[in-house]
């Protein structure tokens, strides 16, 4: 059983939360606080999230042939925030349907 899906949503919920911790937490000690290394920090660590996002959003796309529609939603959801969590349960839903077949 391929494992894709599951890594796939484990490293969107990630993507997810470091993108709303550098909006909510490291831009602002950046600009208020005069804090510009937590934007280092956490920029960096969504920078490694949102590449690996994409590589896995490629391999459950082809894995499970989804098509280009379905990357290019993965994709506006790494985009906005909140969007991983958003998509979250209409992925469980996809990888428990994928899991029957």
């Amino acid at each position: 059983m391929k494992k894709t899906f599951n890594w796939f949503r484990k490293v969107a919920f990630a993507e997810g939360v470091s993108f709303l911790v550098l909006l909510g937490i490291a831009m602002p000690l950046k600009y208020f606080a005069n804090m510009p290394m937590a934007v280092t920090i956490v920029g960096s660590l969504h920078g490694i999230l949102f590449v690996a996002f994409f590589i896995l959003a490629r391999e459950v796309k082809v894995d499970y042939k989804k098509d280009f529609k379905w990357f290019a939603k993965a994709g506006l959801a790494s985009l906005l925030p909140f969007g991983t969590f958003v998509m979250d349960k209409e992925w469980k839903k996809e990888e428990a349907a994928a899991k029957t077949i």
